[in-house]
């Protein structure tokens, strides 16, 4: 499977959400959690997809560590915000897949906080690769709506 497969499906997750946000993890070939945005119908503002797939991912495994994600990529339509990119550090995620960039929806005039998720990780304690830009015209497509 290629990077694009999975973005594929996170966009499809996208489309469920509060917001157009989707993500998805995978290792191995295998998809272990999708989400999406809840942050209207959860009435919490942490809801974003990335948060609520390492929330799922973690409350079914029990278990938190630092390294829990070891292995795993997550897949995500737009670049992870400050939050989601430290929570992924935290977890241990080993790479981040995005597609729509941070600058790309403020230039869209969508609320960011302006600071890049790879810049975020630098900052972090663990390794974790960055791949930008897949099917990104895809994923700013779904704020046109």
């Amino acid at each position: 499977m290629n990077h694009e497969h999975w973005m594929e499906i996170a966009l499809e997750e996208a489309k469920k959400g509060d917001y157009p946000y989707g993500a998805v993890l995978v290792k191995d070939n295998q998809i272990f959690v999708k989400g999406y945005n809840t942050t209207v119908r959860d009435n919490d503002v942490s809801a974003h997809a990335e948060i609520n797939v390492l929330r799922s991912f973690t409350m079914g495994m029990k278990n938190y560590s630092l390294d829990i994600l070891r292995g795993y990529t997550l897949y995500t339509t737009c670049e992870p915000c400050p939050m989601c990119a430290a929570a992924c550090v935290w977890s241990g995620v080993s790479e981040i897949v995005y597609g729509a960039s941070i600058q790309e929806l403020i230039d869209m005039d969508i609320k960011q906080i302006d600071i890049s998720c790879e810049t975020l990780v630098k900052q972090g304690f663990q390794n974790i690769k960055v791949t930008p830009g897949i099917l990104g015209h895809k994923c700013l497509e779904l704020f046109k709506n």
